[in-house]
């Protein structure tokens, strides 16, 4: 997993609330368990006609958007199943962040695990996020992990809130099964203490 310390990029504006995992990828697409070649079927059915043809009007087909990490989006972003396969194909797109008013818990807590930050503000930032964008489709934000902050075009600066877990896992660029193994000497260490005691109760 890629380190996530400051990201600084435009944002795609996707002003839909209540979008559910099966939007973001459908269940019909599920039977891997690789991420590879999942941002195909990003927003599939939004994406694509009913032949397969991109959807010239779509946001995620036009040029000017390709390469931009953070997707502004509506109230409720991830609701539905717990499908990990979501931020899969997230970030396999591209996106590092996302920002709204609220995740769903098991879309949060998956993202998280997997490189992409669901960055939470306010209603009254949100909603002048998404002006400034349709002023200024060039405009950039910046997400600071450390500090736990969102910079607005312009300059002004709003905290979100992360747990210390996560936090660390994404500053150092490792997944839960890479911080057990960044806790190997300490394991070690503890295991031999454990058989030096047992042998001193048990002797041979």
């Amino acid at each position: 997993m890629a380190k996530f310390t400051t990201l600084t990029s435009r944002m795609m504006p996707m002003p839909v609330d209540n979008i559910d995992t099966d939007q973001i990828i459908p269940a019909r697409f599920l039977k891997t368990i690789s991420k590879e070649g999942l941002d195909k079927q990003l927003f599939n059915d939004w994406r694509y006609d009913a032949s397969g043809a991109p959807k010239p009007d779509f946001i995620l087909n036009a040029p000017e958007w390709q390469g931009v990490q953070i997707l502004l989006a509506g109230d409720n972003f991830g609701c539905g199943s717990s499908r990990e396969h979501a931020p899969w194909a997230l970030t396999q797109w591209g996106f590092r962040a996302i920002v709204s008013t609220s995740f769903a818990d098991i879309f949060k807590s998956n993202a998280l695990k997997n490189g992409l930050v669901p960055v939470v503000v306010p209603r009254d930032v949100h909603a002048k996020l998404f002006e400034m964008v349709a002023a200024d489709p060039h405009a950039t934000a910046t997400i600071g992990l450390a500090s736990q902050t969102l910079t607005l075009p312009g300059g002004a600066v709003v905290e979100f809130p992360v747990d210390a877990f996560s936090k660390h896992c994404l500053l150092e660029g490792v997944d839960e099964l890479g911080y057990i193994l960044q806790q190997m000497p300490a394991i070690e260490a503890y295991e031999a203490r454990k058989d030096v005691h047992l042998n001193t109760l048990n002797p041979s």
